[in-house]
């Protein structure tokens, strides 16, 4: 099927077999460490090339640029998976994916060449860089700035939580939204900025609630010179390019929502079972057995939710934005509800950090921040409605 659903959601044999080739990898290579790198703030580079090899760092890039020319529906089964390993590790990949996808689809001939097949073994590392200090859900208010200077252009300013950011060295690129002409949306243009240019830096750690497997800093850039060359597109289209790349995007920080939440749904069915109070396993009463039911039900509506909005978008349809800010939207706040009841099942225990509940209702608390927060989802679909 490729992308598309039956008239009954089945998935299939091959998308089977993606999903359980991620859902293997996130078992083995993801969850046995994920606590020891949540707690020690570790990067873990190498579980990240491991997953590129069985090419899930170039999941939508077309085969011919390198990629493994899946769709986006494969795409959110494979982060789904990851994510029940580890929700921070799979959304790192999600972003990188993000860039890899964007190259593929905007680059010129020699950008792709040059990069794609390094982003894609992850031998190079990317990140995404739009956000600001004071241009976060309003992001066409960016003040980072380019200017032309014969065949460079010279960026000055500063993003804000980029994911990755200095991780790998010189070995990573960020793509940049700066600012090249008027107010507004239609003076921003992209960039390929490689890692150690000159007046490029990063600011200090962030210290966060979650997500400290991966490092986030601000980049900064002082009369950072970038080769014309590196310009994606033309002038003035870089947010569009950035928009359209965030409806994948949604997609699959959703998908690592509903991983995360499905791996703490797991653990307390099991949790529930084991454990006895007043004479009875947990389980045994009726009142906790109805959460579950409302659990599982979230999961499950949000798992088809999301399949219908990845639908959508390959096939193109009119609709895709709206769906995606639809699927992001719920998905992510079901997904965090659900996590946080795991937790209150759990007791005292799910407040414990070896037991790797309270991990998760950290990690998935931000899936409701980027990507566009909440509310923007549903500024998106508001103006879909009445336009």
């Amino acid at each position: 099927m490729n992308g598309e659903m039956s008239s009954y959601f089945e998935l299939s044999a091959e998308q089977e077999a993606i999903r359980e080739t991620a859902r293997d990898f996130g078992r083995d290579r993801l969850a046995p460490f994920a606590l020891d790198w949540d707690r020690e703030h570790a990067f873990p580079i190498d579980a990240l090339r491991d997953a590129a090899a069985l090419g899930m760092a170039a999941i939508n890039v077309r085969e011919a640029s390198g990629g493994a020319g899946l769709t986006r529906f494969d795409g959110v089964l494979i982060f789904e998976a990851l994510a029940m390993g580890c929700p921070t590790i799979a959304a790192y990949l999600s972003i990188h994916n993000m860039c890899a996808g964007l190259i593929d689809a905007f680059g010129s001939d020699r950008q792709i060449d040059k990069w794609l097949p390094k982003l894609a073994t992850m031998e190079i590392l990317s990140s995404y860089c739009l956000t600001e200090s004071g241009s976060g859900s309003d992001a066409a208010a960016l003040r980072t700035h380019a200017t032309r200077s014969g065949d460079h252009y010279v960026l000055n300013g500063a993003k804000q939580f980029i994911s990755g950011a200095g991780a790998g060295g010189d070995n990573h690129l960020y793509l940049v939204m700066a600012r090249t002409g008027e107010s507004g949306p239609k003076g921003i243009s992209a960039f390929i900025v490689e890692g150690g240019s000159p007046g490029l830096s990063f600011g200090a750690l962030e210290r966060k609630m979650g997500w400290n497997a991966q490092p986030t800093r601000a980049v900064i850039f002082d009369d950072c010179r970038v080769p014309a060359e590196n310009l994606i597109g033309r002038e003035g289209e870089g947010f569009k390019i950035a928009m359209m790349a965030l409806d994948g995007g949604r997609l699959n920080i959703a998908a690592c929502s509903l991983g995360g939440a499905q791996s703490a749904f797991d653990h307390t069915l099991r949790y529930m079972n084991s454990r006895k109070a007043f004479g009875r396993a947990l389980d045994e009463f009726q009142a906790l057995q109805f959460r579950l039911a409302d659990m599982a039900t979230q999961l499950e509506v949000s798992r088809t939710f999301l399949w219908r909005a990845a639908a959508a978008l390959d096939a193109k349809s009119p609709g895709a934005t709206t769906l995606c800010a639809m699927a992001k939207r719920v998905v992510t706040d079901a997904c965090f509800a659900v996590a946080n009841e795991a937790l209150q099942l759990h007791g005292g225990y799910g407040y414990l950090s070896e037991y790797g509940i309270e991990k998760i209702v950290r990690d998935l608390r931000v899936h409701q921040i980027l990507e566009g927060t909440n509310e923007i989802m549903r500024v998106i679909i508001a103006r879909s409605l009445l336009k």
